[in-house]
């Protein structure tokens, strides 16, 4: 996730709501052309304080993902 300004007409950035923190007056985004990211266990990274990201925001983070490489279940 980022909150750079940028990434609001990235087409492969999608809007989650606004960040927490220091950077609360600023839009988060998650990177869906990042599918390395995603990967949180191998990373040993910590949940994110934001939290569980909603179901429909998921779907829609998976189906920009969808948009450039192939997902197979």
């Amino acid at each position: 996730m980022t909150t750079a300004a940028y990434n609001a007409t990235n087409p492969f950035a999608l809007a989650v709501g606004a960040a927490g923190g220091v950077q609360r007056n600023r839009t988060s985004y998650v990177l869906c052309h990042q599918p390395k990211s995603f990967d949180w266990r191998a990373r040993r990274a910590r949940p994110h304080p934001k939290g569980r990201l909603a179901d429909d925001l998921f779907a829609r983070a998976c189906g920009v993902l969808a948009q450039i490489v192939t997902l197979s279940s």
